[in-house]
């Protein structure tokens, strides 16, 4: 199901050319260990004012928006939609910070049946998770550490520092607990 779901998706977003990579748990999946996902979610290099084509990619994969697509995406940034053949949500993550425009050139393409599909590097996805910072996030985080010893900390460490400072939040001394905790 969620295979054939994300191929679909990344058939449209490449015919479109838009710039993406699955973040989240289905990610997690790729370089950490199985778990229970619900849903999938996709950052977009798009701003929002690009919501036209955001409906038009969710159109093409036979998505519905659970919500007013021109309302509360440009607010919100988050375009959800679910898949009414399995009722699975894909949230669209609309963002074209520096970062995310790096993250998503680093992404790894990896083929599912007829479709080459980007997730989020091993390094990108740790960056995410820990700035979100939940709970199931650092567990996550800390599943992917234990799986995957070669990550690039420095490149990690960069990109924490800046949101840290942005977000006031100590997320190198959690990522290098978390090293600590995984060694």
């Amino acid at each position: 199901m969620f295979e054939d779901l994300l191929e679909k998706i990344a058939i449209t977003l490449d015919k479109k050319g838009i710039p993406y990579m699955v973040i989240g748990g289905q990610a997690v999946l790729v370089y950490g260990e199985p778990r229970l996902i619900r849903d999938i979610d996709i950052s977009l290099g798009v701003t929002a004012d690009q919501v036209g084509v955001v409906q038009t990619i969710v159109s093409k994969a036979w998505l519905r928006p659970l919500v007013d697509p021109e309302v509360f995406t440009p607010k919100t940034m988050v375009l959800p939609c679910h898949d009414p053949e399995t009722g699975i949500r894909v949230d669209f993550i609309l963002s074209f910070t520096p970062y995310e425009e790096q993250a998503m050139k680093r992404a790894t393409l990896l083929g599912i049946d007829r479709a080459g599909v980007r997730f989020a590097s091993l390094e990108d996805l740790i960056i995410h998770k820990l700035v979100f910072g939940r709970p199931r996030d650092l567990e996550d985080v800390r599943s992917m550490m234990l799986k995957n010893k070669e990550m690039d900390v420095r490149y990690i460490r960069k990109w924490l520092r800046q949101f840290a400072v942005l977000l006031k939040l100590p997320l190198v001394a959690d990522f290098n607990a978390l090293m600590k905790e995984t060694e």
